[in-house]
């Protein structure tokens, strides 16, 4: 109880002692993440769920291991294989080479397993379900920098640094055709978003505790544009507050 008037009180929401009343705490995430990925997924609570579009406002950073050879239709490992095609024969100079074409702003087609939407459902659950679903129109996204940090044929690591709606797994298809061979992501990890990064934000699994949850809490106040007012809530007689998800 405690520890949701902490809360509570973080999100900006006035906690009644009043069991027939139980307040809402409002909790949403910054930005949908790969199912099979991994890294930096900003929640917000209370107040903090109406300046996640503020905050996140910046770049996201993501670090992509790539196979060479094999396309699956979600463009990652969770799929099934579409293609397989030699890779023999590039080098890594041939991979650096081409990465400057995938630079600055640039258009890209999102892949059909994805979060957006037809007639208000996502892409992805129209798929599974065997619907025919027309892929997107190649839109407008920006990448400030991408780098190959190891090629070990098969596999390749980049390191991606992207503006909003941007997909990696699209950007690693792409460049596998740009080699005129295929490939698709086995791994991908978010390291940044916004401000919030892997290295300094991120809650591991291991410490979803209370107490680590509220020390987090605090811990990323300082990243918001004005620093809310903290109560001191006496621990004798705690009210009764239930939270909620939305």
């Amino acid at each position: 109880n405690v520890f949701f008037q902490f809360l509570f009180a973080e999100a900006g929401v006035q906690a009644k002692d009043n069991k027939r009343k139980r307040q809402v705490l409002k909790i949403g995430h910054g930005g949908t993440l790969d199912s099979a990925a991994a890294g930096v997924l900003v929640v917000g609570i209370g107040k903090g769920t109406k300046m996640l579009k503020t905050l996140l406002a910046g770049s996201k950073k993501y670090t992509a291991i790539g196979l060479l050879g094999k396309a699956t239709d979600t463009l990652d490992a969770t799929g099934k294989v579409t293609e397989e095609k030699p890779y023999d024969q590039i080098t890594k100079r041939d991979l650096e080479n081409v990465l400057p074409k995938f630079t600055g702003d640039i258009m890209q087609v999102p892949p059909l397993y994805s979060a957006l939407k037809k007639d208000g459902e996502r892409l992805s659950t129209l798929v599974k379900r065997g619907e025919a679903v027309e892929a997107k129109p190649a839109r407008p996204v920006r990448v400030y920098s991408l780098s190959l940090q190891q090629f070990q044929p098969p596999l390749f690591t980049l390191d991606v640094e992207c503006g909003g709606g941007f997909y990696v797994r699209s950007l690693v298809s792409d460049i596998g055709k740009e080699l005129s061979t295929c490939a698709s992501v086995q791994e991908l990890t978010r390291t940044k978003h916004g401000p919030f990064t892997l290295e300094e934000h991120a809650l591991h699994e291991d410490k979803w505790t209370i107490d680590e949850i509220a020390r987090s809490l605090e811990h990323c106040m300082s990243l918001l544009p004005e620093e809310p007012s903290h109560k001191k809530f006496k621990t004798e007689h705690p009210g009764e507050t239930a939270a909620s998800c939305e």
